[in-house]
């Protein structure tokens, strides 16, 4: 625990250990009215109506991009949330590797779709 040496406003010194007093000085006990809209404004127009929606997450329906999951897309986004931050980088850059290799595999069918002449025009 640490002594702090602190003067008090009419100029004594006084100990003070840092921890609960110190913690409990820093508290603020104010109370602001919110009620009044010319104190309050709304800023950004349907703020209120969000945040009034997203209250109770547990009675509401879950978001729209949830909807067309299916049970193995949650799983593996319930797997993707439990990895570490090492773990995550390791997962992105494997797709990264993978997307380079069908990058390449595809360049590789284009040219070879390319000299057989298979995307050439039909003649007429």
């Amino acid at each position: 625990m640490f002594i702090l040496k602190m003067a008090s406003p009419n100029g004594d010194q006084s100990f003070t250990s840092v921890g609960e007093d110190f913690e409990t000085s820093l508290l603020s006990f104010e109370k602001l009215d919110r009620a009044s809209p010319e104190l309050w404004p709304e800023q950004l127009p349907g703020v209120a109506e969000f945040a009034a929606s997203c209250k109770n997450p547990l009675t509401n329906s879950p978001p729209k991009w949830m909807a067309d999951l299916e049970s193995e897309d949650i799983e593996m986004l319930k797997e993707l949330g439990s990895l570490t931050t090492a773990n995550l980088m390791e997962k992105v850059k494997g797709l990264q590797n993978l997307a380079y290799q069908l990058g390449l595999e595809e360049s590789r069918e284009m040219t070879r779709g390319k000299f057989l002449n298979i995307l050439g025009r039909p003649k007429k």
